[in-house]
């Protein structure tokens, strides 16, 4: 039975235990190392992506509240689940996949660099950068994405309320989710950077506040 979240600091406000929700992105690949759209494709991780997930492991039980971490959710893709086995190994926690954390589908434009893509439908890109309810040919829009992670975080905070979950997921469902503990506009998608197998940290409390701890640690 793992412990329950660390209670809520007094500076916030907020009452009560929150919901620690732990917010890993996946390590590197070949496909992230040519910075290339990478969506429901299912590369694997390099070796220096495997080495990221050991240093994760490695790290986290530096992080506040990750030792009572009760369950690691994480996305199907195999590069995800790389990431999450020696964190949740070093956790003592099971690995649960959830379908909800899968990256945005890009449609044709999966595989494809940032030149290639605006290269191939120049207006079309130019819209989906400025607007975001486009989505890519055959793809998802990041509105779509980010009504999708909506129903993820309400679910697992209705499963797992007062306790700390890992999530191991892809750079914009990450995003997403520190997008709704901010409560802030899309603009944040365009200017957050997240590095490759970094942690972010965000508490959920049950009057619907969130608190962002941390974000864009590596180890």
């Amino acid at each position: 039975m793992s412990s329950p979240a660390p209670a809520s600091a007094g500076w916030t406000g907020q009452k009560g235990r929150p919901t620690r929700l732990l917010l890993l992105r996946h390590g590197q690949t070949a496909m992230s190392a040519a910075r290339r759209y990478s969506g429901r494709g299912d590369p694997e991780l390099t070796e220096l992506g495997l080495a990221q997930a050991q240093a994760v492991a490695a790290g986290i039980h530096t992080i506040d509240g990750a030792g009572s971490t009760g369950v690691v959710l994480c996305s199907p893709l195999g590069r995800a689940q790389q990431t999450a086995e020696p964190v949740a190994k070093a956790l003592g926690v099971p690995v649960t996949t959830h379908d909800g954390l899968l990256e945005t589908d890009f449609g044709v434009w999966d595989g494809l660099t940032f030149p290639e893509a605006r290269e191939r439908d120049p207006e079309l890109h130019a819209r989906w950068l400025g607007d975001e309810t486009v989505p890519p040919p055959g793809g998802e829009s990041f509105a779509d994405v980010g009504r999708r992670i909506a129903v993820l975080r309400d679910e697992v905070l209705a499963a797992y309320a007062g306790q700390t979950v890992m999530l191991v997921s892809h750079v914009t469902p990450i995003k997403m989710l520190l997008r709704l503990a901010l409560d802030v506009g899309p603009t944040l998608l365009y200017r957050l950077h997240l590095d490759l197998a970094s942690l972010s940290v965000a508490d959920f409390y049950a009057d619907g506040g969130a608190s962002v701890r941390l974000v864009n640690r590596t180890f």
